[in-house]
């Protein structure tokens, strides 16, 4: 493969999104729609890569720097063309191949434009272009071809005839050409046509007009769904979502139903993982062998293997160590660490604590700001009192600790190893290892008082 370079337009408002959002920032499967563009390019390993960005230029190009590539701005929008133009200065010491790619088409794969690329160096044309044959090709672009088969223009759906709208084969707006032969048509082409803008496609008539080689690549429709409104999106989310899914059926994840099961692109599971109905993996998270995740959603999760994760579980930036049991209807917060052969049970809040290697904490609890040791038994009804309305504080649990039902720490406080906590205390000062602490009030019980109470209210 000669050098090349690569242009990726990503300058629209995308009007029909109807978003405050910029088009090519709408989220999907973990990344941006543009972020998946981008690492398609980062993945070719291409000597130069742009990505030309207009409507909300800040937030886009703060994206495409930490991704690693150049932003280049167009303002005013005027059209695909001068989008284009944007990267002449930028290329002028470039001779070789520019790809041009679109920011709203983030199902094209490696495999497709690495075949493209082969074929028009076969074919060693000025002007290469991918394109899609579609039963209803209403809104794109038609490829116009001579007698001869050869590529005679594109023209855009919005200047085409009656007839020229019944062609099927369209243009994706994926184009290799010639790094010198672009801008020196690019300074050609004149905003003819009904929207006043200047036509990338126009090239195509330019070479023609030269007498110079083209080259027509068909690629799977699929790929090139271009995003332009939020029933595209949906209908690009779930192409993309069997997409991922059938990658890790090959890598050895099994799922009960794969239509009902959410994975970013950024997710990495590990082999004999399975995955249920209801399943929603995002973000950076990392499953690791042999884990079983029923109706639950992990965020940004580091997960050990062997682990269980039962149904309605939230797991937020947390970390859960091997042969742990989580859940049901357990929510784990930021900075959770879920010790080896630990468990969290129904209805149990974890945020910014560390439970320790086979404890428990089973049933209705809140533990917060909390270091708690190994073989801790967290009773029914357990809060850490971690916050007074202005600060956090510490609790400390050591190991082999039995805390009762319904019992409150008062942070800051700390409970000695081995210690014993009644049912229904609250703890304000330290507990020492090996204690029992109790903090009740004495109980009385009155002889008859129930029986003459249920004769006075007759």
């Amino acid at each position: 493969m000669s050098v090349c370079a690569a242009i990726i337009l990503a300058a629209g408002k995308g009007t029909r999104m109807k978003s405050r959002l910029a088009k090519v920032l709408h989220p999907l499967a973990g990344r941006s729609m543009l972020g998946h563009v981008m690492t398609l390019v980062k993945s070719l390993a291409f000597e130069k890569a742009f990505v030309v960005v207009g409507h909300q230029a800040e937030a886009v190009s703060k994206l495409v720097s930490e991704a690693g590539l150049s932003p280049l701005l167009q303002d005013p929008p005027r059209g695909t063309g001068d989008a284009v133009l944007q990267a002449k200065e930028a290329l002028k010491d470039f001779s070789g191949p520019v790809l041009i790619l679109n920011g709203d088409t983030p199902l094209l794969r490696k495999e497709t434009i690495e075949q493209f690329l082969a074929d028009y160096e076969e074919a060693e044309a000025a002007v290469g272009l991918l394109t899609v044959f579609l039963e209803n090709p209403s809104g794109y672009g038609r490829v116009l071809r001579r007698k001869d088969g050869g590529i005679d223009r594109i023209v855009e759906e919005k200047d085409a005839t009656a007839e020229q709208r019944t062609v099927k084969e369209v243009n994706t707006g994926v184009y290799l050409c010639d790094a010198d032969f672009l801008f020196r048509a690019l300074a050609q082409v004149q905003p003819n046509n009904k929207q006043g803008e200047y036509y990338l496609t126009d090239v195509i008539g330019i070479a023609v007009s030269e007498g110079l080689p083209l080259m027509g690549c068909e690629a799977d429709p699929k790929e090139v769904i271009g995003v332009n409104s939020r029933a595209d999106l949906a209908a690009v989310s779930a192409v993309l979502s069997q997409r991922i899914n059938k990658q890790w059926m090959a890598e050895g994840v099994s799922f009960i139903d794969p239509a009902r099961v959410q994975i970013d692109a950024t997710v990495k599971i590990g082999a004999d993982t399975v995955l249920y109905p209801g399943v929603c993996l995002q973000g950076e998270t990392e499953i690791g062998e042999g884990v079983t995740i029923y109706a639950s959603r992990v965020l940004d999760s580091k997960i050990g293997d062997d682990v269980m994760i039962k149904d309605h579980c939230v797991l937020e930036k947390a970390v859960v160590e091997s042969q742990a049991v989580i859940g049901p209807f357990a929510h784990l917060r930021p900075d959770a660490v879920i010790r080896k052969k630990a468990k969290v049970g129904n209805f149990v809040e974890v945020k910014k604590t560390v439970l320790g290697e086979g404890s428990k904490a089973s049933h209705l609890s809140y533990l917060g700001d909390a270091t708690i040791g190994a073989g801790v038994n967290i009773g029914a009804g357990t809060i850490t009192c971690n916050y007074d309305g202005k600060n956090k504080f510490q609790t400390i649990i050591e190991d082999d600790v039995f805390i009762g039902s319904d019992t409150q720490l008062v942070a800051p406080v700390s409970v000695g190893k081995g210690a014993l906590i009644a049912a229904g205390t609250t703890i304000t000062k330290d507990v020492p290892a090996d204690a029992l602490a109790v903090s009740r009030t004495k109980q009385s019980n009155i002889a008859g008082w129930a029986k003459k109470k249920r004769a006075k209210d007759l």
